[in-house]
């Protein structure tokens, strides 16, 4: 009985431990309407945030990024530091520790309604963020 006890309690530790990470990573802002005219020319200023509140590195490896029409973004190897935020821009650009670029050649976010889908490498949503318009950005 005891042998089961502690086979079960194994088993409970290896499946919840990293649901414990990812619950870590938040979606923190969406600047959905950078300002100025939605000519390209700002499409960097459109951009999401995406901060570790936890106490350890997390690496985002396959993990997506997607709104409500299904433009997806898909890091990379990429490693988010414990307490450490990275802006995933919509244009071009060079990825480094801080700033990811989704390599858009046009707005993603609706400048009216959206939503954000932050989903780890196994497919499940880690977090979301909605919004309904009536400002530039949303914290989230």
């Amino acid at each position: 009985m005891r042998r089961a006890f502690v086979v079960l309690v194994i088993a409970v530790v290896i499946v919840l431990v990293p649901a414990w990470a990812s619950a870590a990573i938040r979606i923190t802002k969406i600047q959905y309407d950078p300002p100025g005219s939605d000519t390209g020319s700002n499409i960097n200023q459109e951009y999401v945030v995406i901060r570790n509140t936890g106490s350890g590195a997390v690496s985002l490896r396959s993990w997506t990024l997607k709104d409500k029409a299904n433009h997806r973004y898909t890091f990379g190897t990429f490693k988010l530091g414990a307490g450490n935020s990275v802006t995933i821009h919509t244009g071009k650009g060079n990825d480094d520790r801080n700033d990811l670029y989704w390599g858009s050649g046009w707005y993603i976010w609706n400048n009216d309604a959206d939503k954000a889908f932050l989903r780890n490498a196994g497919g499940n949503t880690v977090d979301t963020c909605s919004y309904s318009g009536g400002d530039q950005y949303v914290n989230c």
